[in-house]
């Protein structure tokens, strides 16, 4: 779709009560106006595709939420995955356990998608990064199992965190395994006509 014209006073509401989303939107020096989670099923389909399940999940997030000419509305969903596997967030420590060994000493991806909606127009993007873990020791394992830092975090981990210590390679965006890719987020806001984000992308697409 053609971008939207800027409108002075135009809102944003984040669809997500991911911290690290709304700390990552400061980076840019946006802050939400409001924060409105949506409530959806997110159990992937029967050999559902990582990519097309974290696309999914983005865009149902965005349906699930009011469409209003006078706001923006963003939301995002991001996965770890190896092959077709899907890793979101651990049930339990044990789970949680189970990915950090899977992904020891191997490359896993992350995949985000984002979803921008103003009125009825809506926009999508998703990117996919990739992470390497070194071979980790029993004792790494426990004691990041023990810090509780897996809890809420797809694939068990975060790299902002104490994980950071067990990557010694990435490539993609470092935001969006994160949880929000930045450039992506801040093209698709400028392209809903969202004002604030022409202060970081001047000229448009």
């Amino acid at each position: 779709m053609t971008a939207r014209v800027p409108m002075m006073g135009l809102r944003l509401i984040l669809g997500s009560a991911s911290p690290r989303r709304a700390e990552l939107l400061g980076q840019l020096g946006i802050a939400a106006d409001a924060i409105t989670p949506a409530d959806i099923d997110e159990t992937p389909a029967k050999l559902e595709m990582p990519r097309d399940y974290v696309a999914r999940m983005s865009r149902e997030k965005l349906a699930a939420l009011p469409a209003r000419d006078d706001a923006v509305t963003l939301c995002a969903d991001t996965t770890v995955t190896m092959g077709r596997r899907i890793m979101g967030k651990p049930e339990n420590a044990a789970e949680a356990a189970s990915f950090l060994y899977a992904m020891s000493g191997r490359r896993h991806r992350v995949i985000t998608a984002i979803s921008v909606g103003r009125g009825a127009d809506s926009w999508h993007r998703v990117v996919e990064s990739v992470v390497k873990f070194k071979v980790l020791s029993d004792a790494e394992v426990n004691a990041y199992i023990a810090s509780g830092e897996w809890a809420g975090k797809a694939g068990g981990y975060a790299i902002q965190g104490r994980a950071a210590a067990f990557i010694p390679w990435i490539s993609g965006s470092f935001s969006a395994i994160v949880g929000l890719p930045l450039s992506e987020t801040a093209a698709l806001l400028h392209t809903a006509g969202y004002r604030a984000a022409d202060t970081i992308i001047a000229n448009g697409e």
